[in-house]
């Protein structure tokens, strides 16, 4: 951490106490936990091109979601915003230090087949209540979801950002899935982007792809995972109540344009 990034860090959270690299490790950016005077913080930080406009979209999202005067009713659980900090060579995102785990780790701790479907069921019933709630209008950007989504995978097919190729994207120009209800989505809502709190879940981390778009895209990659596995996916659903993927929904958004990001 260089001098000039420890000193705003210092400016809003107090001398810095500690640092150092946490044991998850994202594949976009470097994760570092800090203790200062004022408590304990995430620091990420993010170098190449990509990473660092999503990291940029994180802290839009996590400010736009921790503005005041929300009540506790309408805060989406998230954690805190600090700061975001752009240099030269990087940009750094400052966010609270939440308790819990990865829901991906509780599952992977669990001892038996029913404590799994019990994770699984409260992870369906938290992210049906966020689908539930009243779209927060500032996370709307005034454009069709999946017709920004497409646009920006072709953005990235064309500058050789992604593994994904051209014939998969035209495939889904070109068969793209009857419409339906909008709703407030996560945008990359996998088993690691979810805290385990207590035994259930119940906070959104990641949260870079935040916004108003298909809740479809949400449940496909929540289920990727176990979606062979009746027993787990069927405790996921007796949570999550609000619809149903077909098979050629889990396609579409999973095996389709999950492979551009």
């Amino acid at each position: 951490m260089n001098t000039d990034l420890a000193n705003h860090i210092e400016i809003l959270l107090g001398r810095v106490i500690t640092v150092e690299l946490t044991a998850d490790q994202g594949c976009t950016s470097e994760v570092r936990s800090l203790v200062t005077e004022q408590g304990s913080f995430i620091l990420k930080s993010a170098t190449k091109d990509k990473y660092r406009a999503w990291l940029r979209e994180e802290a839009t999202v996590l400010e736009q979601l921790n503005r005041e005067p929300l009540t506790q009713e309408q805060r989406v659980p998230v954690p805190k915003y600090y700061g975001f900090l752009e240099e030269q060579n990087g940009s750094h995102l400052l966010m609270s230090k939440e308790q819990g785990v990865t829901l991906t780790a509780a599952l992977l701790a669990a001892a038996s087949i029913p404590e799994r479907q019990k994770l699984l069921r409260s992870f369906g019933e938290f992210l049906h209540r966020f689908h539930e709630r009243v779209p927060d209008e500032a996370l709307e950007h005034g454009q069709d979801w999946l017709e920004s989504q497409l646009a920006k995978a072709r953005r990235y097919v064309e500058m050789g950002q992604t593994g994904a190729g051209m014939e998969l994207l035209e495939q889904l120009e070109s068969g793209r899935p009857a419409p339906v209800r909008k709703a407030m989505i996560h945008g990359d809502c996998t088993t690691d982007n979810v805290f385990v709190q207590g035994g259930e879940v119940k906070l959104f981390i990641d949260v870079a792809g935040m916004t108003i778009g298909d809740p479809r895209y949400d449940v496909a990659l929540a289920i990727r995972d176990f979606a062979e596995r009746p027993e787990l996916l069927e405790a996921f659903y007796e949570g999550y109540t609000r619809c149903r993927l077909s098979q050629e929904e889990l396609q579409y958004f999973d095996k389709g344009l999950y492979e551009f990001f």
